[in-house]
């Protein structure tokens, strides 16, 4: 049995966990406000915001993520907040919504919604006194009728506004200033209430009919045999959403196991279900690699990157997953659990490929954690990528690279590439070459013309053949780029 709240109404539901939050408020609860568009997690139009209640016991933090690709089972729990769940009575405008119509950002109106919610969970966050916090809330809302300007300076009008919001029970002050309703500020009490009563029933070791625990997570041995893992559903309720909904999933997005980046002693460890957005957030990741929200801002959206967790995109064995890519190149390993066996085992990432869309996983081993040698402050590191939209676009090509340079040499380098064969590649021989030499023109250059014999592009609707290896030419030149610009440029290269 699933538990959770729907703006100020608990909800106890059997549906199915695999089937889509989107399709359950719109017409199991009929609030039809949140809108179908892509079912893709592109158009934002169904975006609502999830919150979960934090360690404190006393706050619970919201993140929008698109309805259309989020399982209902990850609802259990959480507080899940609809337009209808913001609206003041008798009709008047919360802030955002006042904002946006002063600005004329609502023509026909569908994608409003989206840009509302957006901004609310924008409104909510810790982030509202950060520089251009309120317009990169919606980077995962598409509107076709405004041209942007006026929904830009409905963010710039709102951020303004709340740069008086306190730190201090900040949901007291938003809804006092009618940005969300009063019952927000029950929502902590009655989250820790739903789990103390989730946890004792689960220790009476009480099981739904569906297969799920009282906890909501958890399956029987016999339903668990069965069931599909899902993390983030960022990836899967795109292939086949219909399938999800008649058959048994494991869910572990949000378990607390599976979460949270650490660093111990020389390595960093990620719980499996670590989310893009918690990656980017991270201050062991940001004070390592401190450009990476720079290069994890060209990974999807905000609403996508909130869902998608970091080993679901592995798992995904896409020949072009960003997080792969940008892993392959940090060196990373995975702790893969076989739980019917007891037995667990590690395995370099660029193992876990045995060919296009294949893995050398077992079906009943789960990726536990991921690993990675902490790279050194003076380490070179750096993640491109070429798509047709700069944002919230796959690849057409992407690359990483790490250096590591004493002495005036290369002392070790990896290199990676996707959207260049049939899997996420590494590339031996090209880092091979480069350890030992110094850094020069020549020496780039002859790394380019072996990363070329170590890829196979074919041509497909992101490109040819022939513009895949430019484009890996080029993305691996603004590596050494990045790294040197003193010694070497482009022209020099290419």
């Amino acid at each position: 049995m699933l538990q959770f709240y729907l703006n100020d109404q608990l909800i106890r539901t059997s549906q199915p966990a695999g089937s889509t939050l989107l399709d359950f408020v719109r017409y199991n609860r009929h609030l039809t406000g949140t809108k179908i568009g892509c079912r893709e997690g592109d158009c934002g139009a169904c975006t609502v915001l999830v919150g979960e209640l934090q360690p404190d016991g006393k706050t619970v933090a919201y993140q929008s993520m698109t309805s259309c690709l989020t399982p209902l089972g990850n609802a259990h729990g959480r507080h899940v907040v609809t337009v209808e769940g913001i609206n003041a009575a008798r009709g008047t405008l919360t802030p955002v919504q006042q904002a946006i119509v002063a600005e004329g950002g609502s023509q026909c109106g569908f994608c409003t919604v989206g840009f509302v919610m957006s901004l609310t969970g924008h409104s909510l966050s810790q982030k509202t006194t950060q520089p251009g916090a309120a317009l990169a809330s919606i980077d995962g809302n598409i509107c076709r009728c405004t041209g942007y300007k006026s929904l830009e300076r409905a963010a710039a009008a709102l951020q303004e506004q709340l740069a008086d919001r306190p730190t201090e029970q900040p949901v007291s002050w938003l809804a006092a200033q009618g940005f969300v309703p009063t019952y927000f500020q029950d929502i902590p009490a009655k989250l820790t209430a739903l789990h103390n009563a989730a946890n004792t029933a689960a220790a009476g070791g009480q099981v739904a009919q569906n297969g799920h625990s009282a906890a909501g997570t958890g399956l029987d041995a016999a339903t668990a045999a069965r069931a599909q893992v899902l993390g983030g559903g960022t990836d899967l309720l795109v292939q086949r959403p219909e399938q999800l909904r008649e058959m048994p999933v494991h869910l572990v997005y949000g378990q607390a196991e599976r979460r949270g980046i650490r660093q111990e002693g020389n390595q960093i460890i990620l719980g499996a279900a670590t989310t893009a957005q918690e990656l980017l957030e991270s201050e062991v990741m940001r004070e390592l690699l401190p450009r990476l929200p720079q290069y994890l801002k060209l990974v999807s959206s905000t609403p996508i990157r909130n869902m998608g967790t970091v080993a679901g995109n592995f798992i995904n064995a896409s020949p072009i997953g960003d997080l792969t890519i940008l892993f392959l190149a940090l060196g990373a390993s995975i702790t893969l659990e076989d739980t019917a066996l007891g037995q667990r085992r590690e395995l370099p990432l660029q193992e876990l490929y045995a060919g296009y869309k294949k893995l050398t996983k077992t079906a009943d081993e789960q990726v536990l954690d991921i690993s990675l040698p902490a790279p050194l402050t003076t380490d070179y590191f750096n993640f491109e990528k070429v798509s047709k939209r700069t944002h919230l676009d796959i690849a057409s090509v992407n690359s990483a690279a790490w250096l590591r340079v004493e002495g005036g040499l290369v002392q070790a380098a990896r290199l990676s590439a996707g959207g260049v064969g049939p899997i996420p590649l590494v590339l031996p021989r090209t880092a091979e070459f480069l350890v030992g030499q110094v850094i020069s023109v020549e020496t780039v250059r002859g790394a380019l013309e072996l990363a070329q014999q170590e890829t196979s592009p074919i041509s497909d609707v992101r490109g040819t053949e022939q513009y895949k290896r430019l484009l890996l030419r080029q993305l691996l030149a603004a590596h050494f780029l990045q790294f040197f610009p003193e010694r070497l440029t482009m022209a020099e290269l290419l």
